[in-house]
């Protein structure tokens, strides 16, 4: 056995494990949680968000058509990084002024001073004395809400061209039988809208895997950021591991982490798209019917 309090001592392997389980490094790997976790909330809501302004773009009501189809058409047509730094210090300052006006109504300081935003210390979101998880945890909420709102814009415009999608017969033939709009609309156009889906889901799931490293961005400590941070050179007076630049070896795990990833995903993605073909009068499951009657 071998103890890593003294790293001068240690050479070769022992030096890489006990390099490999720093504090820093612990964080690191604690980081492709993050990640996966915001996917894992992410992707909900963001289709929540996707079914809802799809539902707006084609709602009867012109105003709610109108708010539909401007989410999707703004947050469209805005480069994903403009927005997403725009948006969380927009988020983050109207919080913070809400709370200002909220708690320090006695404030006759303007709140815009030049380029300064100055609220009270009580406004301030998260306050100064709150323990450092408070802020992570702030910064990683952001970053969802964010995220929500760009791709649930994506979702929403995949959702509605499925929604119309959907053959005319069969909503025709459920109102000869009586259905009202709402129950055609549940029973006929949602159950068999996502088959449509999924390939513009599928892509748009793609997508958000590969734009969980702008959370680096919105100030997350994410894989990116332990990345940079740990693969720079460091020298032997700012720590007990110098070594030269490795920040190679390091983009280089998050290339193996990304494919392995997304592979896996494309996986799951066929599985569930050979589900959803079968039966449906699509190019996927007529092939399917194919096949099935020449096995």
């Amino acid at each position: 056995m071998f103890a890593c309090t003294d790293p001068e001592t240690l050479s070769g392997l022992n030096w890489l494990i006990c390099y490999l389980t720093t504090g820093k490094h612990l964080s690191f790997y604690a980081a492709f949680g993050t990640v996966l976790l915001l996917l894992a909330i992410t992707a909900p809501i963001s289709l929540a968000f996707g079914f809802g302004g799809a539902m707006a773009a084609r709602s009867a009501i012109a105003p709610l058509r109108w708010f539909g189809k401007l989410y999707i058409a703004l947050v469209r047509g805005v480069p994903d990084i403009a927005f997403f730094l725009f948006f969380v210090i927009a988020l983050d300052q109207g919080i913070e002024y809400l709370r200002h006006k909220i708690k320090c109504p006695d404030w006759d300081a303007p709140v815009r001073q030049g380029s300064d935003f100055l609220v009270c210390q009580a406004a301030k979101m998260p306050l100064g004395n709150s323990p450092q998880w408070v802020h992570e945890y702030y910064g990683f909420a952001l970053a969802v809400v964010t995220f929500a709102i760009v791709f649930g814009a994506f979702a929403a415009s995949v959702l509605y061209g499925a929604m119309k999608a959907v053959p005319r017969g069969q909503i025709e033939t459920a109102e000869a039988y009586g259905m009202t709009s709402r129950q055609t609309f549940w029973r006929i156009t949602v159950p068999q809208m996502w088959v449509y889906a999924l390939p513009g889901l599928g892509n748009l799931w793609m997508v958000l895997i590969k734009a969980t490293p702008l959370l680096f961005l919105l100030g997350v400590e994410d894989i990116v950021y332990w990345a940079t941070e740990l693969g720079a050179s460091k020298t032997a007076r700012f720590s007990d591991y110098p070594h030269p630049d490795w920040k190679m070896y390091y983009f280089l795990g998050l290339l193996v982490f990304y494919l392995a990833f997304t592979r896996l995903s494309e996986i799951v993605l066929a599985n569930i798209t050979r589900r959803l073909s079968t039966g449906q009068a699509t190019a996927g499951g007529e092939a399917l019917r194919k096949a099935k009657a020449a096995g």
